[in-house]
């Protein structure tokens, strides 16, 4: 079985590994554009703030751990055209241009993401940088020690984390975005505003509702920022707008969705049964919803990827789909959140109720104990949990998990009031902190009820 892989990081890598371990006479070969393969670029912003000292532990695999495997890996090399209908591609080596063909039996797509460049006024100038891969780091790390003002356009995960990793490192910082409150795909206003408030306490900007409309430079390197309410002086840029799939390679010969992300069944097949796509060029199924959705994750890269070899021969193990599930830490405030927010559940048209929850995560008698907010969305009327959020400076990010498989098992907010959690108060009180938020949500349902009945 000949096996081609075009891209390695999160979802290649784990296709890869999996493959030359359950098939060892597979003839595999990678190619990678990039000079480097498996990084995670989820800790760039733990490198830029100087916690992470050794970049090379953000690197879980390489080409001669592949090599000891029987995987061939050609990198600094592009492919730059697919045949599905014959099992070709055509690639090229990218220190020397020549260009060649090669066949395969099973083809599996793992192009990833590239970071969303808009087309601006001022975008070629110098000072005006991107967010993704390793080179991307070491390129803000050098170009941050030379300067002072540093301004990141974009308030989703990567944005506040990099605003955060630069206000320790002594810079002033501004954060630009076009919604009116930061992370606004992940969490809702009760949550965002606390984090705003810390973010400002410590010195930085928040240019919330502005729209980036050009870049203004003098001798080619970049010294503002433009917006549509006002002009941002600075001295660097990091752009961290968003993420587009690496799909061009198979467009026209395979469904993807209208924004590019390929469209998989439940065995990582794409519409032509020979070609796998797994990690950021693919669109998942999202649980809450049921629909698709383009969620870039590392966790789904690397499920997705395991399942690819899994399913590589035969329909073996289906994928269960995902939640989107995800966490951060700012400063001092752990956060993490599953599934739909009330105002994406909203937006979606879905009829949802909340219960929203402030208390301390383990009895008061004790010697010291913290404060933890939890929201739990759920359907109206099937009572279905639809997503989750929380925020607490103990790190109580894991039960987001718990509510992760809850939305997943299809459960309601009354069950959750019930479930079985153990109690020790050097961790929780007899009422865990998630059945809390089931049992307010319950006189709701009672007097839903009475009102149905009268």
């Amino acid at each position: 079985m000949k096996v081609a892989v075009i891209g390695c990081t999160h979802a290649g890598t784990a296709a890869i590994v999996n493959i030359a371990q359950l098939y060892p006479d597979a003839e595999i070969t990678v190619y990678e554009r990039n000079d480097n393969i498996s990084f995670l670029s989820c800790g760039i912003a733990l490198y830029v703030a100087g916690v992470v000292q050794d970049p090379q532990g953000l690197f879980y695999s390489s080409p001669e751990k592949l090599a000891e495997l029987g995987v061939k890996t050609k990198m600094l090399h592009e492919v730059t055209q697919v045949d599905t209908e014959r099992k070709t591609l055509r690639a090229r080596d990218l220190q020397t241009g020549r260009e060649f063909d090669d066949s395969y039996d099973k083809l599996i797509m793992t192009t990833g993401s590239w970071p969303i460049i808009p087309d601006l006024e001022g975008m070629g100038l110098d000072g005006i940088l991107l967010s993704k891969n390793f080179n991307h780091s070491n390129a803000i790390i050098e170009r941050a020690k030379q300067v002072n003002r540093i301004t990141v356009v974009g308030a989703g995960y990567i944005g506040v984390e990099l605003v955060e990793a630069f206000e320790m490192n002594g810079k002033q910082v501004t954060l630009i975005d076009g919604e009116d409150r930061i992370l606004s795909k992940y969490l809702d206003e009760e949550f965002t505003t606390p984090i705003q408030k810390s973010l400002e306490e410590r010195g930085i900007t928040l240019a919330l509702g502005e729209k980036v409309s050009s870049f203004a430079g003098e001798n080619g390197k970049v010294t503002k920022v433009i917006t549509n309410k006002g002009e941002h002086e600075t001295d660097l840029v990091i752009l961290c707008i968003g993420f587009r799939p690496n799909t061009e390679l198979l467009k026209g010969q395979v469904d993807m969705l209208p924004g590019g992300a390929i469209l998989v069944n439940d065995y990582m097949q794409t519409s032509q049964p020979d070609v796998y796509a797994a990690g950021d060029s693919c669109a998942i199924h999202y649980n809450p919803t049921g629909k698709h959705a383009y969620i870039p994750l590392a966790t789904n890269a690397v499920r997705m990827g395991t399942l690819v070899a899994r399913n590589l021969v035969a329909p073996t193990i289906p994928y269960m789909g995902t939640q989107g599930t995800s966490g951060i830490k700012i400063y001092d405030m752990n956060i993490a959140g599953t599934g739909l927010t009330e105002e994406a559940a909203k937006a979606e048209g879905m009829d949802v109720d909340n219960v929203l929850i402030t208390d301390n995560y383990r009895p008061e008698f004790m010697p010291s104990f913290e404060q933890v907010q939890l929201k739990v969305v759920f359907d109206r009327a099937t009572r279905r949990i639809l997503g989750a959020q929380i925020l607490s400076k103990m790190d109580l990010t894991q039960s987001i998990n718990t509510l992760s498989v809850c939305i997943q098992n299809r459960m309601t907010i009354d069950q959750l009031a019930f479930i079985d959690f153990f109690f020790q108060p050097h961790y929780n009180k007899p009422w865990n902190f998630l059945n809390t938020a089931g049992l307010q949500a319950l006189p709701k349902e009672v007097a839903r009820k009475e009102a149905v009945t009268v």
